[in-house]
C-alpha cells in the first residue's frame, strides 16, 4: 500500500490515541468495523474523503490539519541530516507518445493564452501545469498529460519538462531569456497555434481554461506557496514523486469536484 496511505494511518491513531478511543470505539462512530480501522490505521485499506471528512468531526479538527503530513516529513528529514546522504536514484523519463503529444499541446495551448504575460517565467508555468494535470485527474480520474511531478522547495516541478521542451525548441516554440523585475526569468513565446485535434477532448480545455483563469495573473512567488497548501504537495518528501492518488483527499479551495455518496 503506499507510503501515502500509512502516514496518514499513523496519524489518524495517534489522534485517536490522544482522545483515549479504543479501536472499536472509534469503529463504532465511523459505522466501520473494528477490523477496518485497524487496516486503516495500518496503511492497509485507502480511507475515502468522505471517512476524512467523519474523522475531522470526530477529533474535531479540520480536515486539513488531519492530512497535513509535513510536520511530520519535517521531523524524520532532520533525524536523516547527519546520516550520509545516500545517492538518488534516477527516475527514467518515459513518455508514451499520446502522452508526450497532449503535453506538447497543452503547454502550446497555454502559451498561446498567457506566454505573453511578464510574469510568465518557467517556474508559473511548471505550477500552471501542475494543476491542469492534477485537476484533471480530480474530476474524471484520467490523466491529460500523466507529468512526473516532483516536490521541491518552489512547489511541484515537471520531471520531463526540459528533456520536451529541448525537443519543441524551434518548430513549436522559443525560448527567451529575459528579466522579471530584476530577477532572471526563461521565457518560452510560442511559434504555432495548438492543435485542438490532438487534445480532442472539451474537458480538457475547459480545465486548463479555468486554471489560467485562476492563476495566470500571478508570480512566481505567489504560485509557488499557492501550490505549497494543496494536499498532494504537502503529503509528498522533498525531492519525491507526488501521487496522483492524493488528489483525492484536496480540501477547499484546492477541490474542484463536488463529492457525493457515490463517489465514496
Amino acid at each position: 500500500m503506499d507510503s501515502f496511505y500509512k502516514k496518514i494511518g499513523i496519524r489518524i491513531r495517534k489522534f485517536r490515541e490522544q482522545l483515549g478511543l479504543s479501536q472499536e470505539k472509534l469503529a463504532d462512530l465511523l459505522a466501520l468495523s473494528r477490523v477496518s480501522v485497524s487496516q486503516i490505521e495500518n496503511g492497509e485499506r485507502k480511507i475515502s474523503a468522505e471517512e476524512v471528512a467523519r474523522l475531522s468531526k470526530i477529533f474535531n479538527i479540520h480536515s486539513d490539519i488531519l492530512i497535513d503530513l509535513e510536520q511530520d516529513i519535517k521531523v524524520t528529514l532532520e533525524k536523516k541530516k547527519e546520516i550520509i546522504p545516500r545517492a538518488k536514484a534516477e527516475i527514467r523519463i518515459s513518455v508514451p507518445q499520446k502522452n508526450l503529444d497532449k503535453f506538447k499541446e497543452v503547454l502550446v495551448y497555454i502559451l498561446n493564452k498567457v506566454g505573453s504575460k511578464p510574469n510568465m517565467g518557467e517556474t508559473v508555468l511548471y505550477k500552471l501545469l501542475y494543476f491542469i494535470d492534477f485537476n484533471f485527474y480530480e474530476k474524471y480520474e484520467e490523466q491529460l498529460i500523466g507529468a512526473t511531478y516532483l516536490r521541491n522547495h518552489f512547489g511541484p516541478t515537471p520531471k520531463e519538462f526540459s528533456k520536451i521542451v529541448k525537443e519543441m525548441e524551434g518548430n513549436d516554440l522559443v525560448r527567451i531569456k529575459d528579466k522579471y523585475f530584476e530577477y532572471p526569468q526563461t521565457k518560452y513565446l510560442p511559434l504555432r497555434k495548438p492543435d485542438l485535434i490532438k487534445l480532442n477532448d472539451t474537458r480538457a480545455t475547459e480545465v486548463i481554461d479555468d486554471v489560467l483563469k485562476k492563476l495566470s495573473d500571478m508570480n512566481a512567488t505567489e504560485i509557488s506557496e499557492y501550490s505549497h497548501n494543496d494536499v498532494p504537495w504537502l503529503t509528498t518528501e522533498n525531492g519525491k514523486i507526488i501521487d496522483y492518488e492524493s488528489v483525492f483527499y484536496r480540501t477547499s479551495p484546492y477541490s474542484v469536484r463536488s463529492y457525493s455518496e457515490k463517489d465514496i
